[in-house]
């Protein structure tokens, strides 16, 4: 997927689960661009390690595609 053309909203915001909206309420809204920015390298250092989400992974896939969106500068 060619980083221009990726969004928050399209590509980012549906990776996250109602549940884990839930779960990192208390530190950052996973629906919200802004914070999803701000705590970016944070998100993916966890998504990487696998203690993000806390019940399971995600596949390679997804969080790939977190990391391109970072890396193409965390586009709204």
């Amino acid at each position: 997927m060619p980083e221009e053309l990726m969004s928050f909203a399209k590509d980012i915001k549906p990776l996250f689960r109602h549940k884990d909206k839930g779960a990192m309420s208390w530190a950052f809204d996973l629906g919200d661009h802004a914070d999803v920015s701000e705590n970016a390298e944070l998100i993916l250092e966890r998504l990487q390690e696998g203690t993000m989400p806390c019940d399971s992974p995600w596949p390679e896939d997804r969080v790939a595609l977190f990391e391109r969106w970072v890396q193409a500068g965390k586009p709204e």
